[in-house]
């Protein structure tokens, strides 16, 4: 077979493909098996990874071990995506405009969303979002690799100061600004790293910490170049 040619795809397989390139142009992630099953109706994610093992062998994504997001579409995917975000990243004619801050790095003390602390102002188109963001968080480091957010990928952050436990969420933990996944056990927050390469964050009692904002989006790094 000519990998540069994937096999013809059945109109399930195609509904799939279809799903992963929505889920990566709108949140610049693939989705996990889980999802897939629940957004397509199949009874366990099992009959999720069967439909990707037939896309992978039709060449028409790549599949990764050991991460639940592992999913890699074709290049030629991948560039279209590319220019579709590269072309909502700037005023469009007819299409809702948000104006994002991107924000750096975060000094210590100081609000998120101080004066000295935004690079630029980005016009994003606002259906790439789910949840309304009021700004973009610049990724630092490789802690939330497995949930498909990797170092300099730009962050779409609601302002928030509640979480519930699972959600991916801006913390400010002492001086430090993080992005993790949140977790309350028995009285306890714990922030949890999608890298096995990172420990979990235990908040210590008396700790200075606080729930800056919510992960509603993500803009992969080459995206807006």
């Amino acid at each position: 077979m000519n990998p540069s040619k994937p096999s013809k795809l059945t109109a399930r397989q195609q509904e799939i493909l279809d799903l992963i390139r929505e889920a990566v142009t709108r949140t610049g992630a693939p989705p996990t098996r889980a999802e897939i099953a629940r957004q397509l109706g199949f009874k366990s994610a099992n009959a999720a990874e069967e439909h990707l093992q037939a896309l992978a062998r039709k060449g028409a994504i790549e599949l990764v071990s050991g991460t639940s997001r592992g999913i890699r579409l074709r290049s030629e995917t991948l560039r279209h995506i590319h220019e579709t975000r590269q072309q909502l990243a700037f005023p469009v004619s007819g299409l809702s405009q948000l104006a994002l801050p991107l924000v750096g790095r975060v000094a210590a003390g100081s609000p998120i969303l101080a004066q000295e602390h935004v690079d630029q102002t980005y016009q994003v188109e606002s259906s790439l979002f789910q949840h309304r963001p009021d700004y973009l968080l610049r990724v630092r480091g490789m802690s939330m690799r497995d949930a498909g957010i990797m170092d300099g990928d730009l962050l779409a952050v609601q302002s928030s100061r509640e979480a519930r436990n699972g959600q991916i969420v801006v913390a400010r933990l002492g001086e430090e600004v993080t992005v993790k996944r949140l977790q309350r056990r028995n009285g306890v927050i714990e922030l949890h790293a999608e890298n096995p390469d990172y420990k979990t964050i235990v908040v210590d009692p008396g700790e200075a910490f606080e729930i800056e904002g919510l992960a509603v989006g993500l803009i992969r790094n080459t995206m807006l170049m």
